[in-house]
């Protein structure tokens, strides 16, 4: 038996197109600047796109969902400052460094009700309608 009449057409299988990933996008719900109290906080709800000091207003994607749902996110939080002291509060907060995206990449990221948006000095993908109240929800 040759090694090519191992590879008949009756043993290929076609495995067809590959399946859709199961996640969703962080979507920030107001303009603004992102902070990095915002995204410490963020971080366990899926990957960021988006770094410290970036602008960023309403529609804007800033991260991906590990969950398979679109998710309103304040990106933009600030940490409350007040008179008291706590003890450990000031602890240093660790990123996860952003994931930075390609043309391509972010053009196979998006969903049909996502835009990609290209400047000359940045590259943004966002919701199709920027408003959360006028935006229709996907279903799960």
């Amino acid at each position: 038996m040759t090694p090519c009449d191992q590879w008949t057409s009756s043993t290929y299988v076609d495995q067809g197109t590959p399946a859709a990933l199961d996640t969703g996008a962080l979507v920030s719900d107001r303009a603004g600047v992102v902070t990095a109290y915002a995204i410490a906080n963020m971080q366990d709800r899926g990957e960021m796109f988006v770094s410290p000091g970036t602008p960023v207003y309403e529609g804007m994607i800033v991260g991906e969902n590990f969950r398979n749902n679109d998710l309103d996110v304040n990106i933009v939080r600030e940490k409350k400052m007040s008179n008291m002291r706590a003890s450990g509060a000031d602890e240093a907060i660790r990123l996860i460094p952003p994931r930075l995206m390609s043309l391509e990449q972010a053009i196979e990221f998006i969903n049909d009700d996502e835009l990609v948006e290209v400047t000359p000095h940045n590259l943004r993908m966002r919701k199709r309608v920027l408003a959360a109240n006028m935006r229709p929800r996907r279903e799960t």
